[in-house]
């Protein structure tokens, strides 16, 4: 078989299936993920024993097991009670559902490495608690932030992968298509990881760029702070 004939032909068709499907999916599970791990994380910090304690079973839960078996369970076990959502659903629901437990410790911890004599020097000013969190613990937690959340951003993107067990036509899955076909799994396979590759590197520049222009504008926090009027409650 003309091995690099095939690959150019098989090329197109993951590098589509990578725009199409596995960035869009990668994106939107991130974001949802993100959200439901900056609750997590504040649930986490409660002094209320009970939401901490829910907050806390929710990680282990879901950072103690597989992430293809929970993806199993949405998609094939939910409709055994009446629960029934479609394979790309299902992959942003499992997906982000395990971004969240894990990304909730990533935002805890730069939570709480914002200094609290910051509290104090806001309530000095004037500023309620959540102004507080708003403008000044949040906008400095997230310079800390931001490189472990890129490399778990990046992480999910190669994560994607595993939707391929759910009939989600990304990256992989196309791979294994096409393979089924021409019964070439080596240099196919190869090339699905070059693939993934591509992608993974492009998110790092991005990564990097985003540290820098954040790394820019929020050293001088306290600065702005103190020359911005003070926003109303």
């Amino acid at each position: 078989m003309d091995i690099p004939g095939l690959l150019l032909r098989s090329f197109w068709p993951m590098f589509r299936a990578g725009l199409l499907v596995t960035v869009p999916l990668t994106i939107i599970s991130f974001i949802c993920g993100l959200i439901l791990a900056f609750l997590v994380a504040l649930m986490r910090r409660s002094n209320f024993k009970p939401v901490s304690g829910l907050a806390a079973f929710f990680v282990w839960i879901i950072r103690g097991t597989p992430l293809i078996v929970q993806l199993f369970v949405i998609f094939y076990g939910l409709p055994k009670v009446g629960l029934v959502f479609s394979p790309f659903i299902s992959a942003v629901i499992g997906l982000s559902v395990s971004q969240g437990a894990y990304n909730s410790e990533i935002i805890r911890s730069a939570l709480a490495s914002i200094n609290k004599g910051q509290w104090e020097a806001s309530k000095a000013l004037g500023m309620s608690k959540a102004q507080t969190m708003r403008y000044v613990v949040v906008t400095q937690a997230a310079l800390v932030a931001v490189p472990p959340l890129g490399n778990s951003f990046i992480g999910l993107l190669k994560d994607t992968s595993l939707v391929a067990t759910l009939t989600v036509a990304e990256i992989f899955q196309i791979g294994q298509q096409i393979v089924a076909v021409t019964y070439e799994p080596l240099w196919l396979y190869i090339e699905v990881a070059m693939v993934y590759l591509i992608f993974s590197t492009l998110l790092t520049y991005l990564q990097s760029f985003l540290e820098k222009k954040l790394g820019r504008h929020l050293v001088p926090v306290e600065h702005k702070i103190a020359k911005k009027p003070l926003p109303s409650a």
